[in-house]
Order: structure tokens, then C-alpha cells, then sequence
């Protein structure tokens, strides 16, 4: 792929401001919704203050050569609700989130040194093409239902369906043709120019509907900035409710040994599915932009970036971090490869956070244009994973059943729990994919 930026170049500063808003629109949704799902008092403004510095931290252990942003974990959800099931008190389970991400970053630290060892010659054994690309693939697949669900989701109770299915179809065809027929800056924001679109379009029904008394056509939902005191100046900046300060002194004096052994649990065998997604990431992103990142910077320094990235995320927002698959299709779609705009990107989300007014903002994208963004962006990435298929001969039986077991599983849905453990789709088919490979390949060619 021919991009239009590369890894190290720097664009000017204005372009650079709307490629790092593009990425955070682009990755936004996911990373406070999270929070959303777990509560027990998490918030969004923290979980961007804390992705924000995961990404920075990331950047720093990979000298800027790797251009993606790190989000909130979906993997982790499960461990973050054993976090707060097994404590005595809530500010106890602040401080399991926090122990939690540490062993899984400890997870990551150690998998960076067996690297840093014994290189990464295994890898690419345990790890062919033939798995690979299936399974980048299945990185975008699995994420479709999400994107239609959204597509066709009001943010009120009561709007019509069809109207968010309007608004988010517009969005996408204007992302599309942005990104197909633009010209020059136009040509690299068609995220930026399809949300607008989207949420403009949205808030004219809106308008209309309150006119006519007619709720089916409201799916915007503008309660987050209505909420907001104008009178105050803590409605304008305030800090985030930080979870090592939820927790507080009290939290740590509550730790015991069966709970230091619940988190264990929860987290510890997720951190090695996520490893896998760490891995199938990356080798999508290094396809992308044209440089092996598991060569340089290397899968040591993506691995420690990822891992303490996760450990500081979680100190400050609750949630672990992963690569992002929107960052990686925000990058594949634009040809902006520059990391300078996720450093713009990283700095934008703790700046956003400490504006209430902006994340509330955030907060009214309607669930209808995110997916009309998702479905083009989650796209990208299975396709990227498809394009991988051109060095696969799918004439051997080894490939095709090997290629099958991961779509099959992947498109599937499947899903398998442990107690408090759960092993999610992309780790579920990449794991039989591995076996399959494996059992497989003493086969003849």
C-alpha cells in the first residue's frame, strides 16, 4: 500500500491536529465504552486520561516507530467485574483493577524478554501466514455485529430505527466517497467529514422531531451536555475520578491473599489471549504500512509498550489497554502512517478529558453514525487480514482446514468460559488454529 505519510513524517501542524481528532473519533466509542459496561463508577473522562498516557507510554518504548493507539481492553471485561465480585468493597476492587492490570503487564514483560532471548524465529513457526491472515481477518468479522447492531441503534428510547439506520449509511457513504473522491486534507479526514455529516443530519431530525411532537425521529441524545452546570467552572475543566484515588488508603488495607488469587485468575490467562491479538495486530499494522514492526522497533518493545502501557492506563482510567483495530484501520484507510498524529492523538485524549464540556460532546455521537464509521473501518481490517490469503496455497488440504477452523469458529461467535476466565472469539480461533497447524504439519506437500 502506497501511503501518503509514512512512519516518520511529520506534517504540518494543522494537518496533524485533524489526523490525531480523526483517531480519536475513530477510537472514541470503544474506549469509553467500557467504563459503560463495568461501572461501579469508572468513568469516561478518566478512561481517555488513561488511554491517553497508555499510548504515550507505548510510543516511548517503541521510539515512535509503531503508529497505533491503545484502548480500552473488551478482552478484560469479564476480569474487571471479577475484580469488583470478589471484594469486600468497592474501593477495594479499584485496587484489583489496578493489581490486576499489573500481573497482565507482568504477563507482557516476561513474554518481551523470552523474546529478547530466544528471538522471534518461533513466532513466525507458530505463527504462518496460514494463521495469520484467517485470523486478521476474523479481527474485523467478529466485530461486524457490533457495527450493523449499532448502525440500526437510537440513542433515545423511542427514535425510529430507520432514522438511525438513515443517519448512519449517510455517514458511511460520505466517509467512503471523502475518502474515494477528496482531494488533498479532504481525501485524509473523511472520518472527520462522514461523523459530521452523520451528526448533523441527526440533530436536523431531532429539531424536527421535538417541532412536531414526533419522537421517532429523535436518536440523538443530547442529555450529557444538558447536565452540565454552565454557572460553574468545574462544568468547564475538572480532573477525572482517577482509580488509584477511588481506591484510596483504605482499598489497599482491604487486599487479601484470596483475593490477590481471584485477580490472579481473572486476568493472568487473558493477558496470554490478548498476547495473540498483540500479535495478529501488529503483523495487520506492519502489512499496512510496509515495515516489519516485529523486526523494528521489534516485538520487545511493542510487548513492554503494550504491557506498562496497560499497568500506567489502568492506575489512572481502571481499564487495560490493547492496540486498536479502528487506530489500524483509521491508518489503513487515510495512508497516514505518521506516528506524530497518534502522539497528537494520545495528548488530545488527556487535554479532552479534562474538559467536561468535550467529553460530554463526545458522549451525544449517536450509536447510529459510530457504526456507519465501524463498518468501513472494521472492514479495513478483515480485508487486510484477506489480502494475506495471496501467499497461502489453499490447493493443500493443511491450509484449507487449517483456514477453515479459524473462519468458521471466528465467524461463529465462539466463546469459551472458565469460572471467571473467558476466552473470546479472535483468541478462541486463534488458539485452533495454532493446534490445527500443528497437528497438521507433518503432512506432505
Amino acid at each position: 500500500m502506497e501511503l501518503f505519510y509514512k512512519i516518520n513524517d511529520k506534517p504540518s501542524p494543522e494537518k496533524i491536529l485533524l489526523f490525531a481528532l480523526q483517531q480519536l473519533l475513530a477510537v472514541m466509542a470503544a474506549t469509553i465504552a467500557v467504563p459503560a459496561i463495568v461501572g461501579n463508577g469508572l468513568s469516561a473522562s478518566a478512561a481517555l486520561f488513561g488511554a491517553g498516557l497508555g499510548t504515550i507510554v507505548y510510543l516511548l518504548f517503541t521510539k515512535s516507530k509503531s503508529p497505533v493507539f491503545l484502548g480500552s481492553s473488551f478482552a478484560f471485561i469479564g476480569s474487571m467485574f471479577s475484580a469488583f465480585a470478589g471484594a469486600a468493597s468497592a474501593s477495594v476492587g479499584y485496587w484489583g483493577l489496578i493489581l490486576g492490570a499489573v500481573m497482565a503487564g507482568l504477563v507482557y514483560v516476561i513474554i518481551a524478554v523470552v523474546v529478547r532471548v530466544a528471538g522471534t524465529a518461533w513466532i513466525d513457526r507458530l505463527l504462518p501466514p496460514v494463521i495469520i491472515g484467517p485470523t486478521v481477518a476474523i479481527i474485523g468479522l467478529s466485530l461486524s455485529g457490533n457495527a450493523v447492531g449499532d448502525l440500526a441503534k437510537s440513542s433515545v428510547d423511542g427514535g425510529s430505527t430507520h432514522i438511525a439506520m438513515l443517519c448512519g449509511l449517510v455517514t458511511l457513504f460520505v466517509t467512503m466517497m471523502c475518502s474515494t473522491y477528496g482531494k488533498k486534507l479532504g481525501k485524509l479526514i473523511p472520518f472527520i467529514q462522514g461523523i459530521l455529516t452523520g451528526y448533523i443530519l441527526a440533530s436536523v431530525f431531532a429539531v424536527i422531531g421535538h417541532l412536531t411532537n414526533n419522537p421517532a425521529l429523535i436518536v440523538i441524545n443530547y442529555a450529557a451536555l444538558r447536565a452540565l452546570d454552565w454557572t460553574s467552572l468545574s462544568s468547564y475543566i475538572s480532573l477525572p475520578d482517577f482509580t488509584f484515588a477511588l481506591g484510596g488508603a483504605s482499598g489497599l488495607k482491604g487486599i487479601t491473599a484470596s483475593y490477590l488469587l481471584t485477580i490472579f485468575a481473572a486476568y493472568v490467562p487473558v493477558s496470554f489471549v490478548v498476547f495473540a491479538e498483540h500479535l495478529a495486530d501488529h503483523k495487520n499494522l506492519s502489512a499496512i504500512v510496509g515495515v516489519d514492526l516485529l523486526k523494528d522497533p521489534g516485538l520487545t518493545r511493542t510487548l513492554l509498550g503494550d504491557g506498562v502501557g496497560t499497568m500506567v492506563s489502568t492506575l489512572f482510567g481502571g481499564c487495560p489497554n490493547t492496540t486498536y483495530g479502528e487506530s489500524i484501520g483509521c491508518v489503513a484507510i487515510t495512508k497516514n502512517a505518521s506516528t506524530v498524529s497518534i502522539w497528537c492523538c494520545a495528548i488530545l485524549c488527556i487535554v479532552f478529558s479534562l474538559i467536561t464540556p468535550a467529553v460530554a460532546f463526545l458522549e451525544t455521537i449517536p450509536s447510529c453514525v459510530m457504526g456507519g464509521v465501524c463498518i468501513a473501518l472494521y472492514g479495513f481490517i478483515a480485508v487486510s487480514g484477506l489480502k494475506m490469503f495471496q501467499n497461502i496455497d489453499l490447493s493443500e488440504n493443511k491450509n484449507l482446514f487449517v483456514t477453515s477452523v479459524i473462519l468458521i469458529t471466528g465467524v461463529g461467535g465462539m466463546i469459551v468460559k472458565f469460572g471467571a476466565v473467558e476466552i473470546r472469539t479472535v483468541a478462541c480461533a486463534l488458539i485452533l488454529g495454532i493446534a490445527a497447524n500443528i497437528l497438521l504439519s507433518r503432512a506432505k506437500k
